[in-house]
């Protein structure tokens, strides 16, 4: 696994990470966990520099994302009932996140991505429940900001230990993910409180 991300990030660099997210989070099987994890390590010991890294899986994810958001608008359920095992997103998958959209509505867009097998499935189901773009965008970007920058910033602090953390959160992931979204939550509600109060302060 390693040598072939190495083999595609030679040969095509940071468009190859944009093209890998996009795919990805459009549905085929990709290790994008492992892959951003790879690429935070490879910006540790400088063969990548961090903030194009870091812009190239964020373009990537949010362009494939807003694919399946597109996909799901103009082609409704019959698309994925007749294509979705093509692009690995089964009717199991497809049943599940149905209910956690159900009971989570637009928080899925932002903790799905965390989830495998479900970030592939709730921006076709926000485009065919004609969720306002707006909206989606505001809450599956945010996912897209946080989740980039969870696991290129664990490869990048973790360096050669890369591969020990990943199966660590491989192993936990579920219970580190509820751990820290209170904690992401609090922060992203900071930000845009202290965001709110500047403007105040500057119209007064």
């Amino acid at each position: 696994m390693e040598h072939s991300l190495i083999e595609l990030l030679q040969e095509y660099g940071y468009l190859g990470i944009f093209l890998f997210l996009v795919l990805g989070i459009v549905g085929l099987p990709l290790p994008d966990e492992i892959m951003m994890t790879f690429i935070g390590y490879l910006t540790s010991i400088g063969q990548l520099n961090l903030y194009l890294t870091y812009l190239s899986a964020l373009a990537g994810s949010a362009c494939g994302i807003t694919t399946s958001y597109l996909l799901g608008m103009k082609l409704g359920y019959p698309f994925l009932r007749k294509y979705g095992n093509k692009i690995f997103i089964t009717r199991r998958r497809l049943r599940i996140t149905q209910v956690l959209f159900r009971k989570y509505g637009n928080w899925l867009l932002f903790a799905g991505y965390f989830i495998p097998g479900v970030r592939h499935v709730t921006a076709y189901l926000a485009g065919i429940s004609r969720i306002p773009f707006p909206r989606f965008s505001l809450f599956a970007y945010t996912g897209a900001v946080v989740w980039c920058a969870t696991f290129i910033g664990l490869g990048h602090l973790l360096g050669a230990n890369w591969e020990i953390a990943f199966d660590m959160i491989h192993k936990y992931g579920g219970r580190i993910f509820l751990i820290a979204l209170p904690v992401i939550a609090i922060l992203l509600g900071w930000f845009f409180w202290n965001q709110n109060q500047t403007k105040t302060l500057k119209r007064n």
